[in-house]
């Protein structure tokens, strides 16, 4: 009994393993719905613009601040990344077709957060959640440097209905 646990805890960590390609380590990605409150801070109320407390943020719609975000947690340990491609597919609720957004951001040597947005009319209800995602770190060039993707992404097709 004792080889069968082994084998399913190893596969359980494997699949959930962070994505290692290029020196890019996306080792943490969690999503969820936040408001435009929870963007305020005190520097807001006094006069000094907008502060994203240490995060780069990156909104689909660069005017609207609430919506479905993405923060992901990346490490670095190589040189600076600049206009690093953030290529994000989602499968919404109201859909089965992913949907496809792109943001470039420079990716800094080091661990650095990340809060990608899908903000206004990309993601218009405040209690659904993304039924599965992926995210690919590619380099200018195209080269893929990183990928993380959600346990439901990977699912298998199903195959021939049944008679």
């Amino acid at each position: 009994m004792r080889p069968l646990f082994n084998v399913v805890l190893l596969s359980l960590v494997g699949s959930v393993a962070p994505a290692l390609a290029g020196g890019i380590e996306v080792f943490r990605v969690w999503p969820g719905y936040r408001t435009a409150e929870s963007f305020e801070r005190i520097s807001d109320f006094f006069g000094g613009g907008k502060n994203d407390g240490g995060e780069i943020v990156r909104r689909s719609q660069p005017s609207a601040r609430q919506g479905y975000y993405f923060l992901v947690r990346l490490k670095n340990p190589g040189p600076a990344v600049a206009a690093a491609r953030f290529e994000l597919q989602v499968i919404s609720p109201s859909s089965p077709d992913p949907r496809t957004y792109t943001f470039t951001a420079d990716v800094p040597a080091g661990s650095h957060a990340f809060d990608f947005g899908l903000t206004g009319r990309d993601w218009p209800e405040a209690k659904a959640s993304a039924v599965a995602w992926r995210l690919v770190v590619s380099a200018p060039d195209g080269a893929e440097l990183a990928r993380r993707q959600s346990f439901l992404w990977a699912k298998p097709d199903a195959g021939p209905a049944a008679k």
